[in-house]
């Protein structure tokens, strides 16, 4: 008895200060979008799915035409390019799996050996409102450096690095988890 007195004590201080100031680094939104390159091959997504092409960076986003659903992906390059949906991509609805207002960005960052691959959404985390009656989209255009930039507040953020905001005003990019097989692989962001 006497040793449970003095143990839970000390339990219960290493509980309470083990979480401490620990930010979240990954949203609580999960996408569960999967795309199989090995299917579509496109090579807009592949420049952004090679661990040898770091700094490169590939918003992935889906639009409609005449009935078809197609993913549409553009790098932080230029290259810009469609892939209609395969069956598999319309079996597990993945126009509902792009962020939170369609779209993500994937890449591998530049600034660390071994490249990390990272995820964010395509909305600014500092003006979008998924709960916002009528939502209003506000999304980030990249550049060849691998910085994005919001178009309304005009903050920026480096994907090179995690997302964060480079004059550290606001919140940074939001983050998903996410694992690729490579190039012509399996991209998957849970």
């Amino acid at each position: 008895m006497k040793k449970s007195r003095i143990f839970l004590p000390i339990l219960l201080a290493a509980a309470l200060t083990s979480c401490g100031g620990e930010e979240f680094t990954y949203s609580d939104h999960h996408c569960n979008l999967t795309i199989d390159n090995s299917k579509h091959l496109d090579q807009t997504l592949n420049s952004a799915l090679n661990p040898n092409s770091k700094g490169i960076f590939c918003k992935i986003s889906h639009k409609s035409n005449s009935g078809a659903l197609y993913f549409v992906f553009r790098n932080c390059q230029g290259q810009t390019s469609e892939s209609i949906f395969n069956a598999i991509d319309q079996r597990l609805q993945s126009q509902n799996r792009l962020g939170m207002n369609n779209g993500v960005i994937v890449g591998y960052g530049n600034l660390s050996d071994p490249a990390q691959f990272y995820a964010y959404d395509a909305e600014c985390p500092n003006c979008f409102d998924d709960n916002a009656i009528p939502m209003k989209s506000y999304p980030l255009d990249m550049n060849s450096s691998g910085i994005a930039t919001c178009g309304k507040c005009r903050r920026q953020y480096n994907m090179n690095s995690g997302g964060n905001c480079i004059n550290n005003t606001g919140k940074g990019l939001t983050r998903y988890r996410a694992t690729t097989t490579g190039a012509n692989g399996l991209l998957h962001i849970y």
